[in-house]
């Protein structure tokens, strides 16, 4: 996308207010509502716990088919002709299981359709048996192969099967590349063509349930210091792209009878640690089990990956998966910090996790 001389430096404009906030530890929404206001308390004292459940990471920005296995994951192992996709992309299947009764749903999609149909072959998945479908937020990484996968599947899709989504999953976002003066359009996601294909789109703001057992974060607070608003990344509101503090981002997340909280993040824009205490928040529990998904802590400063890791140790998760936009350095930093519950994630990769 170009933009205009005036654009641009209302652009900057815009950008030099941000960074005086950022600088100051504050973020744009921090702490509000979509409408302004205060955004109420997300306790949940009712969580429904879950037996079992089974996430499958459907495509992630690496594959490898010689990993080893441990107790909680199974890999796709190829052979001739038949491999998994990787991409810069993200996509999950999530099953769950609650006093004998299973139920399933996708959270995110990826990018590429004929990748991540591929993969969802290979692993034997049939998401026409799906009893939801939703997105973490409105990246093209997330949501481009959705429709199309969804379009290929129509026939076996339950009818008025619902579509969850924070707020603003709709909106057109862009990119402000390093050293670069123009906006790339990163494109959006239509409600229309949702609804077109049978499917009921349900926006929700709080915490809310997909299938048994599986919750959204709902919106989730900027609580620690360092996991601030990236000034390059931004949503049009209104006329102008403006800053995005991505107030719909949401997180899944289940909690595994007797073992704790398992935290399941798209790209964690709003942090990665703030997400945990949102779920911690919802579920009236600090025990974790397992945090998994994209940090985005890609290209992030030193200090900022070290406050996260440390942040993260304090929790004591049992197991913890970065995937997708955490970034090499990032993910190197939590094998040497926490080489007993590091898990480093391929595309393809099954996570059991039961009572």
């Amino acid at each position: 996308m170009m933009i205009t001389d005036m654009e641009r430096r209302d652009f900057l404009k815009y950008s030099a207010a941000a960074g005086v906030l950022l600088a100051a530890g504050n973020t744009f929404g921090e702490n509000a509502s979509a409408d302004g206001g205060k955004d109420p308390a997300q306790v949940n004292s009712n969580i429904v716990e879950v037996d079992k459940v089974t996430i499958w990471v459907l495509t992630d920005n690496y594959y490898d088919a010689l990993r080893p296995d441990n107790k909680i994951t199974k890999r796709y192992r190829a052979t001739p002709g038949k491999s998994i996709h990787a991409e810069h992309g993200l996509s999950y299947y999530v099953e769950t299981v609650v006093n004998g009764q299973t139920s399933t749903c996708m959270f995110d999609y990826g990018l590429d359709p004929v990748g991540v149909l591929n993969n969802l072959a290979l692993l034997g998945i049939d998401i026409g048996k799906s009893n939801a479908f939703s997105l973490s937020h409105g990246h093209f990484d997330h949501f481009m192969a959705a429709v199309e996968i969804l379009k290929q599947n129509r026939p076996r899709l339950p009818k008025d099967a619902p579509f969850y989504v924070g707020e603003e999953a709709f909106d057109r976002r862009y990119i402000l590349r390093p050293g670069g003066t123009d906006l790339v359009d990163l494109g959006q996601l239509k409600k229309e063509d949702l609804e077109a294909l049978g499917l009921k789109v349900v926006v929700v703001k709080n915490s809310t349930p997909i299938i048994p057992g599986a919750y959204f974060t709902g919106h989730i607070e900027r609580l620690t210091a360092y996991e601030k608003m990236a000034p390059n990344l931004l949503i049009k509101r209104g006329e102008k792209p403006e800053p995005d503090d991505f107030r719909g981002e949401q997180g899944l997340f289940f909690k595994v009878k007797g073992k704790g909280l398992v935290i399941l993040s798209g790209c964690a824009h709003v942090g990665i640690v703030n997400t945990v205490k949102q779920a911690q928040k919802v579920a009236q529990t600090e025990k974790i089990l397992g945090i998994m998904g994209g940090f985005h802590l890609i290209n992030k400063q030193p200090e900022i990956i070290q406050s996260t890791v440390a942040d993260i140790k304090s929790m004591k998760p049992e197991f913890i998966a970065p995937t997708h936009c955490t970034g090499f350095e990032a993910i190197v930093a939590f094998q040497k910090e926490m080489p007993n519950e590091f898990i480093l994630n391929t595309a393809g990769t099954q996570y059991t996790l039961s009572a």
